[in-house]
């Protein structure tokens, strides 16, 4: 295992300090925790507080996305383990400017327990808390880690959308009902060409030989459903979108928003590569999608790989918080 690390137990700690001293404009730590907040308190005054966090690995995710017109916090837990209750009891004190505050959380069960436990001790301080489970990933249906669908890069556009609505204001009731009407439209998928390697653990959570990939992978190098011989990117654009156009019934007639993320060592020139693949494909059946992005914006460490997300824009509001501008490291 080679690493740009000090002591593999102490990378969160080390990472999380270094992530706030570097972008103090954006976020600082709150106190004996590993968690972050918005360092521009006095633009949170009067809003709904937006709160995600989960294992760490996945960075820029979820710190990168503190900031204004996205999250308020974020909590960092160990490497592919879920933030502690108390952490992100902290966080979600640090939050709340009276409005309530609404939590993102990605469907893994130790995120969806420890986010519920904290939501309880909040509502022993009276603070309003709500929640959104996303589980975008169309993979499998159930996993190492999960009941139902898997969390993954999806995620990243609830903070946008999410986040632009708080920013203007909406109410916690409002971010509930967004939440819930966004969450059946977006679809998400990845493929593997290696896994990823845990600092303590010191080896990757699988292997596959140097011709092979991995269809569906999670995050955590969780499982997929086939691995077989590499291909092309186009032909790896045309497995992945094929699987999304079984599940959202992709139309021309239909408006979609598109993310290209890689999962942490693949170089964005093959990102391009696959996104043009993804753009023809999509341009073969007279779509035009409204909203793109590619870059790492959910990662797995350092799994080379790539995964695809899809969502259909059936409210042009939305498409209007996706474009809103925000202040953050990493959007």
């Amino acid at each position: 295992m080679k690493k740009i690390i000090n002591d593999p137990s102490n990378v969160v700690e080390e990472m999380v300090t270094g992530l706030a001293g570097m972008y103090p404009q954006y976020v600082e730590r709150i106190p004996g925790t590993a968690a972050l907040v918005r360092s521009d308190k006095d633009s949170m005054t009067g809003k709904v507080g937006l709160v995600s966090g989960g294992g760490s690995g996945h960075e820029p995710a979820h710190a990168g996305y503190v900031g204004k017109g996205m999250l308020t916090a974020a909590v960092c837990g160990q490497v592919f383990t879920s933030p502690t209750p108390d952490q992100i009891y902290e966080a979600i004190k640090a939050a709340d400017q009276g409005k309530g505050v609404f939590l993102i959380v990605k469907n893994y069960s130790g995120d969806v327990m420890n986010f519920d436990m904290a939501k309880d001790l909040a509502a022993m301080d009276d603070i309003e808390v709500r929640s959104i489970v996303v589980d975008d990933d169309i993979a499998v249906e159930n996993s190492l880690y999960t009941q139902g669908r898997r969390g993954v890069a999806g995620t990243v556009f609830m903070h946008k959308i999410l986040g632009a609505a708080a920013d203007q204001g909406a109410s916690l009731d409002e971010i509930e009902e967004l939440a819930k009407a966004v969450l059946p439209h977006i679809n998400t998928i990845g493929v593997a060409l290696s896994a990823a390697t845990v600092p303590e653990v010191g080896k990757p959570g699988f292997v596959l030989a140097d011709d092979e990939i991995e269809y569906g992978v999670g995050i955590h190098s969780e499982p997929g459903y086939r691995r077989e011989k590499i291909k092309p990117s186009k032909d790896l654009a045309q497995e992945l979108l094929s699987k999304i156009d079984e599940s959202l019934k992709l139309s021309a007639d239909k408006k979609y928003a598109i993310l290209v993320n890689g999962m942490g060592a693949t170089p964005l020139m093959e990102q391009y590569i696959f996104s043009k693949d993804v753009l023809d494909w999509l341009g073969a059946k007279g779509i035009k999608p409204v909203f793109t992005k590619a870059g790492n914006y959910m990662t797995s460490i350092d799994m080379a790989g790539i995964s695809l997300t899809v969502m259909e824009i059936v409210d042009d509001k939305w498409l209007d918080y996706l474009n809103y501008p925000v202040k953050t490291i990493a959007w």
